[in-house]
């Protein structure tokens, strides 16, 4: 006998309803607490056969009811939105949207529909959890380096000519000691000189910080403020370079976290086979794309990163073909700028996606930039599909000889 067991989530509670065939045996609201998972599972307990729990991912409120099925070794089928959309729209022309309607309709409907079991390994769970930290680590530097600059333009502007367009801790710590040219002026280079040794995290000699502590006098004397040192936009630099000096800290951690978890991943080594990927894309591909074997076939790979091709066409008129957009818009970011990445460093070794790019822009009707960098992103999610079902390394001229 089988069972289903169907959820409508929302923020901190879930309509459930249990399904035998298209009989409903038990509805109820259940709270997200441990109250409220103990009542379901008792429920589920007393059927006597096997139980197939249904939900829809609804980002973090979803999160508690795959929990749950995992501690107890439930199976479960966690729908993507727009496939459960689908489903329930499909055969009526109601318009009704309630929680209790669609937890009925989930469960009335899963028959009718072949709903793939998640089967997500714990370390996929955790490498996809750590590439989302590190890629918030990386929003909230780039927001704050916005930050600071716009501060360090009103209080010592010329101090962003004295480091090189990457950030770094050295440069950091520096704006953190001098946000302001007065601080400069009533010092003198010796004591800046000094301070530079003392308060740097990165080793410097002698001479070196002495040159720097020359350059930064001169900065100052030139440089006309346009607020005071006691200003507020003055404390606003030094906090903004304090504030990035620990969010660095913290992506250089969180990225040797990842790394590790990473590598108990077998997928790991495959792709870091393939040139142009390093240990940091390699595993945060492996976060968003999580095992790609549950995949039936690399095209379902493209429509979860949102690059299949969506098609408009009435009568006469054909409309211009673009990417559906609607998967994973992280995913998609990670693997275009592994493309980029790619173009790069192509001098490192032979890669056929690289060639691939300059075939598409070189021949009779060469496509745009980006229209040739996603139709690369098609072709490497078809390779490292194939890697990891096959668990095999890149072999350039296995790929070259599969495109001919």
């Amino acid at each position: 006998m089988e069972f289903v067991v169907a959820l409508d989530v929302s923020m901190g509670k879930s309509y459930s309803v249990i399904y035998q065939d298209q009989r409903c045996l038990y509805e109820e609201q259940i709270a997200h607490n441990q109250l409220g998972f103990q009542q379901l599972f008792d429920h589920i307990q007393t059927l006597p056969g096997s139980v197939t729990v249904v939900f829809e991912a609804t980002g973090i409120y979803s999160k508690p009811v795959e929990t749950f099925c995992q501690r107890n070794a439930l199976r479960y089928c966690l729908l993507n939105p727009l496939e459960a959309k689908k489903q329930l729209e499909l055969g009526t022309l109601r318009s009704w949207k309630t929680d209790k309607h669609d937890a009925h309709l989930l469960a009335q409907s899963h028959s009718l529909h072949r709903r793939e079991e998640n089967q997500t390994h714990i370390h996929h769970l955790s490498t996809s959890a750590l590439s989302r930290f590190y890629q918030e680590i990386e929003e909230e530097i780039k927001r704050m380096r916005m930050y600071l600059h716009n501060a360090l333009q009103l209080s010592f502007p010329e101090l962003e000519q004295f480091f090189s367009s990457r950030i770094t801790p050295y440069a950091l710590s520096l704006i953190a000691l001098f946000p302001h040219p007065d601080l400069v002026l009533r010092s003198s280079i010796t004591k800046i000189k000094n301070q530079l040794i003392n308060h740097t995290l990165k080793n410097i000699s002698q001479n070196r910080a002495k040159q720097k502590a020359v350059e930064i006098m001169s900065y100052a004397h030139s440089s006309y403020p346009a607020v005071s040192i006691e200003s507020v936009q003055t404390q606003k630099v030094r906090y903004y370079a304090r504030q990035l000096l620990h969010l660095l800290e913290e992506k250089e951690r969180v990225s040797k976290e990842l790394i590790e978890e990473a590598k108990s991943l077998p997928e790991f080594d495959l792709f870091l086979s393939v040139p142009g990927i390093g240990e940091i894309s390699a595993a945060l591909v492996m976060g968003e794309l999580g095992d790609l074997s549950r995949f039936s076939n690399h095209k379902k790979v493209n429509a979860f990163v949102g690059i299949d091709i969506r098609r408009y066409q009435s009568g006469k008129y054909h409309g211009q073909d673009h990417i559906n957009k609607r998967g994973n818009p992280k995913g998609r970011k990670i693997l275009y700028l592994i493309i980029r990445n790619m173009i790069r460093q192509q001098k490192a070794a032979p890669n056929h996606i690289v060639e691939y790019y300059y075939k598409l822009k070189k021949q009779p009707t060469p496509k745009k930039d980006k229209v040739a960098v996603v139709a690369c992103m098609n072709k490497l999610i078809k390779c490292m599909y194939s890697m990891a079902r096959n668990h095999t390394e890149y072999d350039y001229s296995h790929a070259v000889s599969m495109d001919q």
